[in-house]
């Protein structure tokens, strides 16, 4: 299994409003609401923590860019063994 830095392996009970709707579409068609939503929530964490690192390091990216746009990629001319 990959390692997740996000999992603790305990779970922790909580409250949520979900739709009525969707909740009973969901028991009707068998899908655990709290794998799913625990699987979403990964899912978003794992987004956020990107765009936050993009843009935390935006300067720096935009750095490098520009450098390799001027002297474009290092090592690119070297042949594969």
């Amino acid at each position: 299994m990959k390692h997740d830095p996000i999992a603790t392996g305990k779970r922790k009970s909580v409250n949520m409003s979900v739709d009525t709707g969707i909740v009973a579409a969901a028991k009707e068609a068998g899908v655990n609401l709290s794998r799913v939503t625990e699987a979403a929530l990964r899912g978003a964490i794992k987004t956020e923590r990107e765009r936050r690192w993009r843009e935390e390091n935006r300067q720096w990216i935009e750095a490098q860019n520009r450098w390799i746009d001027e002297n474009g990629i290092p090592l690119s001319g070297l042949e594969p063994l």
